[in-house]
């Protein structure tokens, strides 16, 4: 459940605007300001005037301008038209370092590993040192299974952006996929005392980690269990289920594991165990 740092998307196309303009006479401004200057001669009963309706005005309607391909582009991408954003991000310009990472989430998300790279890479030769970048980098090796690839990049994007809670997390997720259990959860902690929310965190583009039953599993106990140590209950309830699911740990051990006592009185916790004990 590796995460994207999609940078900044547009906001939706404007609406069409109004102008309004009051139509004006210079004369008539120049005959009430000498009706104002000079007094009027006292009639006898004056009546008063009758109420005259404002002129009308004018409404002049400006159409707005067209949605630029890198525009229309990411509102593909926010309903999930991935091929189709592709189409509109290559007519953008290509010597923008964002498009180029824009389109490269789009391969990604399309499963195309090779252009997705390309991408990323082309990318980074104009904006070397964004670490968002660096971190889709990281995602595409840890979809390929190239792990030790991936820890690269997510310590580089460290270096350049050490508060990043998504690059921790990510880091400790591959960390994981590594077996390297300890320093893992270490990168999970971290990530947890930047952003106690990145963990639930689902407005960023993820792909599916292609680890094991087993190494998802363990991925999942080491989230569950920074949680817990965070005070988010129901986080930590959600991926303990998930590592249950994937047979990393069993009802028994959980019961006893002193990582999750703060969550042994909890109403959900014992529904936890208890439907994962039944037969």
């Amino acid at each position: 459940m590796l995460r994207f740092d999609t940078h900044r998307w547009l906001p939706a196309l404007a609406l069409l605007a109004g102008i309004v303009a009051s139509p004006g006479s210079s004369q008539a401004d120049d005959h009430a300001q000498n009706q104002a200057q000079t007094p009027a001669p006292a009639q006898p009963n004056p009546q008063p005037a009758p109420l005259q309706p404002a002129p009308p005005q004018t409404t002049v309607h400006v159409p707005a301008d067209p949605p630029t391909p890198e525009q229309l582009g990411d509102s593909l991408v926010m309903h999930q038209r991935y091929q189709a954003a592709i189409a509109a991000y290559a007519n953008a310009p290509q010597d923008s370092a964002a498009v180029l990472n824009k389109l490269g989430i789009a391969y990604q998300m399309m499963r195309n590993s090779k252009d997705a790279i390309r991408c990323y890479k082309a990318s980074l030769k104009i904006s070397p040192n964004s670490p968002r970048v660096i971190n889709n980098l990281g995602t595409v090796y840890d979809s390929l299974q190239q792990y030790a690839q991936a820890e690269r990049m997510y310590r580089k994007a460290l270096k350049l952006d050490p508060q990043s809670a998504l690059i921790l997390k990510n880091l400790g997720s591959d960390l994981l996929a590594q077996h390297n259990f300890r320093k893992g959860a270490e990168a999970y902690k971290q990530a947890l005392a930047i952003d106690p929310n990145i963990f639930q965190d689902r407005t960023s583009l993820r792909v599916e980690n292609p680890a094991s039953a087993h190494d998802r599993g363990a991925i999942n106990y080491y989230m569950a269990r920074g949680c817990a140590h965070s005070g988010l209950t129901d986080c930590a309830i959600q991926y303990l289920r998930m590592a249950l699911n994937e047979g990393f740990t069993t009802p028994k051990k959980l019961a006893v594991d002193s990582d999750f006592a703060s969550l042994r009185e909890l109403p959900a916790f014992k529904q936890l165990l208890a439907a994962q004990s039944a037969p």
